[in-house]
């Protein structure tokens, strides 16, 4: 369930790439973070996971900051099971994302767990 006003919610687990992608372009670091749960995780590759909204507000911020862009890439089909669904995303440097969703009470969807890379 989204609680942005004015953002638009992920209809279905697919559209949450392309919606992070897009706030990202435009500096909309609190749209970015309305698409993850309150609680969720994100393994960004560096040595502690990321936690919870505001830790992950401050890394999008300073990603923002940074001036680097978030690049789209070749989605995989959701795997949808019930109320969870695993998203994944070849990027065009070769990447291979991989994340988990919840459909939210409202229908919505919003992801629990990112992960940036799954090469190790």
């Amino acid at each position: 369930m989204t609680d942005q006003p004015g953002h638009e919610p992920a209809r279905d687990p697919q559209d949450l790439e392309r919606l992070l992608i897009d706030r990202q372009w435009v500096g909309d670091i609190d749209g970015m973070v309305a698409l993850f749960e309150h609680d969720a995780v994100i393994d960004s590759g560096e040595a502690e996971l990321i936690c919870g909204r505001e830790a992950i507000r401050a890394l999008f911020a300073a990603f923002t900051a940074s001036g680097r862009k978030f690049q789209r890439g070749e989605q995989r089909p959701a795997a949808i099971n019930g109320d969870l669904a695993l998203t994944s995303t070849r990027l065009p440097d070769g990447t291979v994302t991989s994340e988990v969703a919840r459909r939210q009470a409202d229908g919505t969807w919003l992801w629990v767990i990112d992960r940036y890379s799954v090469a190790w």
